[in-house]
């Protein structure tokens, strides 16, 4: 079971060469384990850490060791620290708790100033991607629709085909 919050959706702006804290509520006293992940190139997700609650340790995830992320916990929130962005920490940060068999997901946009990932030009791919979908929907129907009349076709003439066949060879069993 997979929930994701949108109440929880925040979009943080900072500049260039400061720091960013993005923060997630926990959602309850027993959130077993904490994890954040990003989305690179609106299409991979890399994880970056994870935290078992009972060790309050952050584990983190290849390429994300070199200390540019800080991951922490309290009782009521999780944080994940980038020291000095720069334009390739923008995109749409995930915080999850794993608690009790389910998955639960906040979102957060980081908009460093004066990259190419402004919100704007997020929702207008977004609306894009929209219509390409819808179009290749469309196509694919009307594609659906000629094979199926093709198909029908086929077997129409294929049937016919067998009534002749069988009507000759009847005339010809009652000459015998």
């Amino acid at each position: 079971w997979i929930s994701v919050s949108a109440s929880e959706s925040q979009t943080l702006n900072v500049q260039p060469g400061e720091e960013a804290t993005l923060l997630c509520s926990k959602t309850s006293e027993s959130d077993n384990v904490a994890l954040w992940f990003r989305v690179v190139n609106r299409t991979k997700a890399s994880s970056i850490s994870t935290m078992i609650s009972s060790t309050n340790s952050p584990h983190y995830f290849d390429g994300f060791k070199n200390g540019k992320f800080e991951m922490g916990s309290n009782s009521s929130t999780v944080s994940l620290k980038i020291k000095t962005v720069n334009f390739s920490d923008s995109g749409l940060y995930f915080c999850g708790f794993i608690s009790e068999g389910r998955t639960i997901l906040s979102v957060i946009h980081l908009n460093v100033e004066g990259s190419d990932e402004s919100h704007d030009d997020v929702d207008r791919k977004s609306k894009k991607c929209e219509k390409i979908t819808m179009l290749m929907s469309v196509i694919l129907g009307g594609l659906t629709v000629f094979l199926v009349m093709v198909v029908v076709g086929l077997v129409v003439k294929n049937r016919k085909l067998q009534t002749a066949a069988s009507e000759e060879q009847k005339p010809q069993q009652r000459e015998v």
